[in-house]
């Protein structure tokens, strides 16, 4: 029997460490009943501590170390009114995405999040590639879409630029050559008429370059400077956007 393999993403020291602190951070359960409490609205330390039963101190404490991993961000905002007046104090809030990048920051650590192996993923890719014909260049590289609805859909890269984006109803192309088109549904990616990123295949190998979208693209939970291509290898994860209808996909270079 073929053994199964997973796909698993390197990882370099930089990327362990902060994928360290995460963990150390998010291990104390006072913190995520700090994040759950802030997640709606804007809370003052005097608050926090009362709804968790902590002291100012230690409530205080707790959210220093949050704002430092970039997890909550602190700006100034009115506190009750008293006697005196209402005065001005420290306000706290989930840094915008933050919850977002801390997710796919865990899933590439792990692997990637799909139930299928590796053997699965391949034979799928295989039956794509045996039903174009034998012109449409059947050994380019594969993206294979991860999660939403139409997971477990792959694109066979055909052309050496290739944009990525969402269908456009009003605006259809007149042709799929040299497009990642994705459904409706992933909402959080940018229409293929103002692509979300480009894949380009150079004389050192593949590409990918962020098409200075709104969510932004990522390789590898690393979000991407636009406009600059950056090398993608075969079992690289790129996500279009992060959160709610974003897009993951598995760059393979081979089978």
């Amino acid at each position: 029997m073929e053994e199964q393999k997973t796909i698993a993403i390197a990882t370099d020291p930089v990327f362990l460490e902060e994928l360290s602190e995460y963990l150390e951070v998010l291990s104390n359960p006072q913190r995520l009943r700090i994040l759950k409490f802030i997640e709606r609205e804007p809370r003052e330390t005097a608050a926090i501590a009362e709804f968790t039963g902590m002291t100012y101190q230690n409530a205080k404490k707790h959210l220093d170390r949050l704002v430092s991993t970039g997890l909550v961000t602190r700006g100034a905002g009115f506190g009750r009114e008293t006697e005196r007046g209402v005065a001005p104090v420290w306000k706290y809030t989930l840094a915008p995405g933050a919850l977002e990048n801390l997710a796919a920051t865990l899933g590439v650590f792990s692997s990637i999040a799909s139930p299928m192996g590796y053997n699965d993923i391949r034979d799928r890719i295989r039956a794509v590639r045996a039903e174009l014909p034998a012109t449409e260049g059947q050994a380019g590289p594969v993206l294979f879409l991860i999660g939403g609805p139409a997971d477990g859909r792959t694109f066979i890269l055909d052309a050496d630029r290739v944009a990525l984006g969402r269908e456009d109803p009003d605006h259809p192309p007149a042709g799929s050559r040299g497009m990642v088109v994705l459904p409706d549904s992933y909402r959080a990616v940018t229409r293929v008429t103002r692509p979300h990123a480009f894949l380009v295949e150079t004389a050192g190998g593949w590409q990918i370059e962020d098409n200075a979208s709104t969510g932004g693209t990522f390789l590898n939970s690393r979000r991407l400077d636009p406009m600059k291509g950056i090398p993608v290898h075969s079992g690289d994860v790129i996500d279009l956007s992060l959160g709610a209808n974003s897009a993951r996909l598995l760059f393979i270079a081979d089978e």
